[in-house]
């Protein structure tokens, strides 16, 4: 973990110097540039008055830095190709377990095949932006327009449809706690 490193990013932004920080904390410049430079692990009661003084929560300071922020800036998405129609899949943004996706069906086109609908780990929750689709799950099935929403376990197999006469574009979101499902779209 790169608490210190952290730290003094934190002190750096809202432009403090390690001697303010020292003077509301009690602590030693010496051991301050120490925890900066990750050279030594502050207890957490050290860390709660640090936190405190730069007025952010101590859990922010224990993230790693894989569970921080992640942000994804539109022309920076990963674009893919899924399924037999070649779907285009724009990847908005993922965390260990939870992914975004808006997905793109041309007029017709379907996720998966008609004759053998997919089926994954995890569950989706699929939110229509445009166009109109149909969904299956199992013997269940619904008609959806823009605005629209449903989810579902994915282990059952299931399809989306688009039967508009225009592209539709749905944002789905999928959990997952298998590394396996990560890619299935």
């Amino acid at each position: 973990m790169n608490i210190g490193s952290a730290i003094r990013t934190i002190r750096k932004r809202k432009k403090m110097t390690i001697a303010q920080i020292c003077e509301e904390t009690g602590l030693s410049q010496g051991f301050m540039s120490q925890v900066e430079n990750n050279k030594t692990s502050p207890s957490i009661a050290t860390l709660e008055s640090i936190a405190n003084t730069l007025k952010v929560p101590l859990a922010y300071l224990l993230l790693r830095q894989e569970e921080r922020m992640n942000i994804v800036r539109k022309a920076e998405r990963r674009v893919t190709q899924s399924g037999i129609e070649n779907l285009k899949v724009e990847h908005l943004s993922s965390t260990k377990n939870l992914q975004m996706r808006l997905v793109e069906l041309p007029p017709g086109a379907l996720t998966g095949d008609a004759d053998a609908p997919h089926a994954h780990e995890g569950e989706e929750v699929h939110f229509v932006v445009k166009g109109r689709i149909y969904a299956e799950q199992g013997e269940d099935s619904a008609e959806f327009e823009e605005g629209d929403s449903f989810s579902w376990n994915a282990c059952t197999p299931h399809l989306v449809r688009n039967i508009g006469e225009e592209t539709a574009i749905v944002l789905i979101s999928i959990y997952s706690e298998s590394e396996q499902s990560k890619d299935f779209m």
